[in-house]
């Protein structure tokens, strides 16, 4: 599911930047400082420069604090130079994961993949997501998993505490399994889970400068 506001506002602003793209591009901010060298024309996108990306399967991730789950994401917009020069096309893909991290859950981007398969590393991070929702035995966790992708994980410990079976049997693509998970948390009255919006929560900031090729 995409989300209809966010595509809006992008929208408006690819307008924008047709229209009066020497006012705009400059304060736009997935516009990256590019660097090109002459001799190799390879173009550097700066450490620290902020990269969006968006989920399209689904409004919100339910995970386990100590959760790891493979993701991919994309780019809405394209990604220019101040010149204008596209650096990263809109709809190219980011492969990582979310994993645990002190404070919470964090996306760490692994692979940029453009048009026709085009595929390069990449050394980017989200900020740490550390909100989470607490679902207690026998609750109804219908509202957190509403429009929810969920974790293997999560799928497993909501089915253990809310006793609804059905979480674990359709959500469960992999990792730890329902009995494993089930036996950890016997006796247990309540489990926490991170909520994760991921059309604002994981927007990337490249640790690393991104050589493009």
């Amino acid at each position: 599911m995409s989300p209809s506001h966010p595509h809006q506002a992008r929208t408006t602003i690819l307008l924008l930047l047709s229209l009066v793209p020497s006012v705009t591009l400059p304060l736009v901010t997935t516009t990256a400082t590019a660097q090109t060298f002459s001799q190799s024309r390879q173009v550097i996108i700066p450490s620290g420069t902020s990269i969006p990306v968006f989920y399209d399967k689904a409004e919100k991730i339910v995970v386990m604090p100590n959760e790891t789950m493979p993701l991919t994401l994309k780019v809405p917009v394209n990604v220019r130079s101040r010149r204008g020069t596209i650096l990263i096309p809109a709809g190219s893909q980011v492969i990582g994961q979310l994993q645990p991290t002190e404070g919470g859950s964090q996306f760490v981007a692994q692979e940029l993949v453009f048009y026709r398969d085009k595929r390069q590393p990449i050394n980017a991070e989200s900020q740490v997501i550390s909100k989470t929702q607490e679902i207690r035995r026998g609750s109804n966790a219908t509202s957190i998993l509403k429009g929810a992708a969920i974790g293997g994980a999560a799928a497993a410990a909501i089915a253990t505490i809310t006793g609804d079976h059905a979480i674990a049997t359709e959500e469960i693509l992999g990792g730890v399994g329902l009995g494993a998970l089930g036996g950890l948390l016997l006796g247990h009255k309540k489990v926490e889970v991170v909520v994760i919006n991921p059309n604002t929560d994981l927007n990337l900031t490249l640790r690393t400068q991104l050589a493009l090729r």
